[in-house]
C-alpha cells in the first residue's frame, strides 16, 4: 500500500498536470471567445431563448476552441520557447510532450465540431470549422511571413459571435450578426498590435512579423489603430440604427468606443511603451464592457 506521502505526491502530480493541459487551452482567450458567442446567440434569439441549445452551443464552442488554443501552442511549441513571454507554457517548457499536446488538441477540435454538430446544427459547426481552419491553417503560418498577419488573424478572432447567431437561428444571413462580427474585428486590431507593440522584440527574435513592415517609428501601425477605433463608432451605432439593440447598449457602447479611441489616439500621438500598454489595457476592458452592456440591453428590453 502506498504511504500517506506517496499518495499526496500522486495527487500533488496529477493536479500539476491537470493546470497544465488547462493551461494549454488559453482559458483566457477561450473564455472571452465562449462571451462574444454568447452574445450572438443572444441577439440572434428574436423571443424567448432556447436555453438547451444555448448550453449546447457552449460546450461545443469550449471544445473546439480550447483545442484551437492548444493545437496553435502545439505547432508554435519552438518559438514559444525562443519568447520570453511563452517560453514558461507547458509544450516549450516539457511538461507536456509534444504527441500529448497533440492527441489532446486534436481530440478536442474534433470532438467540438461532432457536438455542435449534432446537437446545435450544421452552420453553427462549419463556422466553427473554418473559425479553426483559418486560425490554424492561415493566420499562425503568415506570422512567420508578413504582418497581414495580424488582419487575417482578426477574421477568426471575430467569428464568435456569428458561430452563436448561427446556434440560434441556424443561418448566416442577418445583417445584426455581421455588426457584431465587425465590433470584434476593428477591436481585435488594436489589440494585437498594442500587444505586438509591447513584444515586438520577442516576436522578432521567433521570427514572427508583427508589426506593419519597416515601420519603426510607428506611422503605419498608429494610422491601422486609429482607422479602426474611428470606425467602431458608426459600426456601434449601426446596430441600435437597425433595432436589434436599445439605448443602453447604445450610450454604453459608444462611451467605451470613445474611451478606446481615446487610448489609441494617446498612442498614435507618442507611439511608446507607455501609451502601448495604456492601449492594450484599454482593450482588455472595451469588448467585457460592450458585452455587459449588450446582455444589459437585451435584459431590459
Amino acid at each position: 500500500m502506498k504511504s500517506a506521502t506517496e499518495h499526496s505526491l500522486t495527487k500533488t502530480v496529477f493536479l500539476s498536470t491537470l493546470a497544465d493541459y488547462y493551461e494549454l487551452t488559453k482559458p483566457g482567450i477561450t473564455f472571452l471567445v465562449l462571451a462574444s458567442m454568447l452574445m450572438g446567440f443572444i441577439l440572434g434569439s428574436q423571443g424567448s431563448m432556447d436555453y438547451i441549445m444555448m448550453i449546447n452551443a457552449v460546450i461545443g464552442t469550449y471544445l473546439i476552441a480550447a483545442g484551437t488554443a492548444a493545437h496553435n501552442q502545439f505547432i508554435e511549441r519552438k518559438l514559444d520557447k525562443l519568447m520570453n513571454r511563452t517560453s514558461k507554457r507547458p509544450l516549450p517548457d516539457q511538461r507536456i510532450t509534444p504527441k500529448q499536446g497533440f492527441l489532446f488538441s486534436i481530440a478536442l477540435i474534433l470532438a467540438g465540431l461532432v457536438y455542435l454538430l449534432m446537437m446545435v446544427n450544421t452552420v453553427a459547426g462549419l463556422v466553427s470549422a473554418a473559425t479553426t481552419l483559418i486560425y490554424l491553417g492561415v493566420y499562425t503560418p503568415m506570422k512567420r511571413i508578413s504582418a497581414l498577419n495580424v488582419l487575417i488573424g482578426s477574421i477568426p478572432g471575430a467569428l464568435p459571435p456569428v458561430g452563436g447567431w448561427a446556434a440560434a437561428t441556424g443561418h448566416i444571413a442577418d445583417p445584426g450578426m455581421w455588426i457584431l462580427f465587425g465590433i470584434v474585428f476593428l477591436w481585435q486590431v488594436p489589440h494585437v498590435l498594442a500587444i505586438a507593440w509591447l513584444c515586438n522584440d520577442d516576436y522578432s527574435n521567433a521570427g514572427f512579423h508583427m508589426l506593419p513592415e519597416n515601420d519603426s517609428e510607428g506611422i503605419k501601425t498608429s494610422v491601422i489603430v486609429m482607422v479602426c477605433l474611428l470606425a467602431l463608432l458608426p459600426v456601434t451605432y449601426l446596430l441600435n440604427g437597425i433595432g436589434i439593440s436599445g439605448w443602453v447598449y447604445l450610450a454604453g457602447g459608444l462611451i467605451s468606443a470613445l474611451g478606446f479611441l481615446f487610448y489609441g489616439l494617446r498612442f498614435s500621438l507618442e507611439r511608446s511603451k507607455e501609451t502601448a500598454k495604456g492601449l492594450m489595457f484599454a482593450s482588455f476592458i472595451y469588448l467585457p464592457l460592450v458585452w455587459i452592456f449588450v446582455f444589459l440591453d437585451k435584459l431590459i428590453h
